[in-house]
C-alpha cells in the first residue's frame, strides 16, 4: 500500500488513519488516503506466423494491428510500473522475455516488437503451431501472470481441442487467459 493523498477527516470516520503531524501543525484534522500497489505479471504473446501478414493491400496487417495493440498494453504496464514480457511465434516460440518492469526492458521489447514488423513479408511463408507455443509459454512462465494471446486462429481447425487444452494448461498453472482474436472483417467475415 502506497501514500497517495491527505483528505479532511469527516467526524465518524476511524482514527486510525488520521495524520497527527500534519494535524499538529494545521489544527485541522487529516486521514491519509493510499493507494494499492499490485504486482502485475503480463505476458504477451503473438502470433508471427503467415497469415498475420494478411491483408497485404490494406494499410494495416493482423499482425501490425497486434503489434500497435502489445504496444499499447506494454505502454499501460508501464504506466502501473508492472512487468511485462513478450512472445513471438510461428512453428516454434522464436522469442520469449521474462517479465521485467524496467525502462530499458521496455526499450528492448518495443524494439524487438519493430524489428519482427520489419523482417516478415510475403514472400517468408511460416506456418504456425499454436498449440505447441502456448504449452512452451505455460512452461516458461513460472509465477502467477497474466496471458494476453492475439491470433488469427487459423491453425489446424481439427486441432481445435488441443487448443483449448493448450488455453487449459495456462489455466491449470494459476494464469490469468486473454485471447484476442485478429480478424479482417471486411475480407474474412463480410467477404466484401
Amino acid at each position: 500500500v502506497e501514500f497517495a493523498e491527505h483528505r479532511l477527516y469527516n467526524s465518524g470516520e476511524s482514527t486510525r488513519h488520521i495524520d497527527w503531524k500534519l494535524a499538529a501543525r494545521t489544527d485541522k484534522l487529516f486521514t491519509k488516503k493510499y493507494e494499492e500497489e499490485t504486482n502485475l505479471r503480463c505476458q504477451i504473446v503473438i502470433d508471427c506466423s503467415s497469415s498475420m501478414l494478411f491483408p497485404q493491400h490494406k494499410d494495416v496487417s493482423k499482425l501490425e494491428f497486434s503489434v500497435y495493440a502489445a504496444a499499447s498494453i506494454i505502454e499501460l504496464l508501464k504506466r502501473q510500473r508492472d512487468a511485462v514480457g513478450i512472445s513471438l511465434f510461428t512453428e516454434k516460440l522464436d522469442l520469449h522475455t521474462q517479465a521485467k518492469s524496467s525502462v530499458t526492458h521496455h526499450r528492448y521489447l518495443y524494439s524487438e516488437l519493430e524489428k519482427h514488423l520489419k523482417i516478415y513479408n510475403e514472400n517468408d511463408r511460416k506456418n504456425t503451431n499454436s498449440i505447441q507455443a502456448i504449452h512452451d509459454v505455460a512452461e516458461l512462465c513460472h509465477k502467477r501472470s497474466l496471458i494476453v494471446i492475439f491470433t488469427d486462429l487459423m491453425d489446424d481447425q481439427e486441432r481445435e481441442a488441443q487448443f483449448f487444452q493448450a488455453l487449459q494448461h495456462l489455466k491449470h498453472n494459476k494464469h490469468e487467459v486473454i485471447v484476442f482474436h485478429v480478424v479482417d472483417k471486411k475480407t474474412e467475415i463480410d467477404f466484401e
